[in-house]
């Protein structure tokens, strides 16, 4: 019996050997370190003013509620601000994970505007390490304001105005983000003696969590090509992200009252440091219309 069976496993041992060779091999592969996304470097779409990184969720819609007030430094006369408002109206949509879409009116120049934003880069570590996300925007929008028989310059062609951005943000770790915004807009009609049509600017942008449930925020956009005579100043915001269940509140403070890229970018009228500070919020609420595939 004892050389039957040496015979038996020296039959049998490629095919023990090759079955232990498919063993350590299926081992490996499930060692090997998966690729892993970095989720939520912001919160929202929203920064202060400005777009974040994020996209909605495939089948996502959020609607978007934004106020904005006067001036503080108007006075007890004007209720520091609070006797003037202007809000914008807006929803976006989640074609993808990665690839959004949406519109919106802005009462305080009459403004409707169209944009897309799609999810270019993640960041990731594990088997595929990606330091930043980046996000590209692109926007159009018509300012309705004036009326035709106010301003007769002001056909459809000179009404329109674009915005491209590149949005490049890294989260460090669960409390901190920072965000890069290097932007182009092109307005098709300006003042040319004291303006330009094409105005580049680069914005830097931060979150900071303090708390579960709160965090603060802060963007400024540097225009590159100011025009000498131009009146207007760089924006500046300030804000808190406060989450309550399932809608984002964010508080802030801005000299810009304009809720549009164009408005905040080439039109902030208010000087930051000599209190012309407008009060704010945005309210952002998002539901699922569509099943996700």
């Amino acid at each position: 019996m004892k050389p039957l069976a040496l015979v038996f496993f020296v039959a049998l041992l490629p095919s023990i050997l090759f079955a232990q060779d498919d063993l350590l091999k299926e081992l490996e592969e499930n060692q090997k370190p998966e690729v892993e996304y970095i989720e939520q470097t912001f919160k929202g779409t929203r920064l202060v003013n400005g777009q974040t990184v994020e996209t909605k969720g495939q089948g996502e819609l959020e609607f978007i509620f934004a106020h904005r007030f006067g001036p503080v430094n108007g006075g007890l006369y004007e209720l520091f601000g609070l006797d003037q408002a202007f809000v914008r109206l807006g929803l976006e949509y989640g074609i993808t994970d990665r690839l959004g879409v949406g519109f919106g009116r802005n009462s305080y120049d009459k403004t409707m505007d169209t944009y897309a934003r799609y999810k270019l880069l993640r960041q990731s570590r594990g088997a595929r390490v990606m330091p930043v996300t980046v996000t590209v925007f692109a926007q159009a929008a018509a300012k309705l304001s004036p009326k035709k028989e106010d301003d007769p310059n002001m056909n459809p062609t000179n009404r329109m105005s674009y915005t491209a951005q590149a949005l490049i943000a890294r989260k460090f770790n669960q409390n901190l983000s920072l965000m890069l915004m290097p932007t182009f807009n092109h307005r098709n009609l300006v003042d040319q003696t004291i303006d330009y049509n094409d105005t580049y600017a680069v914005g830097v942008g931060g979150r900071l969590k303090v708390s579960r449930s709160i965090a603060l925020t802060t963007e400024y956009y540097y225009r590159l090509n100011e025009h000498p005579d131009n009146p207007t100043y760089n924006p500046l915001g300030f804000g808190i992200d406060i989450e309550t269940g399932g809608h984002v509140f964010q508080l802030v403070m801005t000299n810009s009252r304009g809720l549009t890229e164009r408005a905040y970018l080439t039109e902030t009228v208010g000087n930051f440091f000599e209190g012309d500070i407008s009060l704010g919020f945005n309210i952002t609420r998002t539901f699922q219309v569509v099943k996700r595939k």
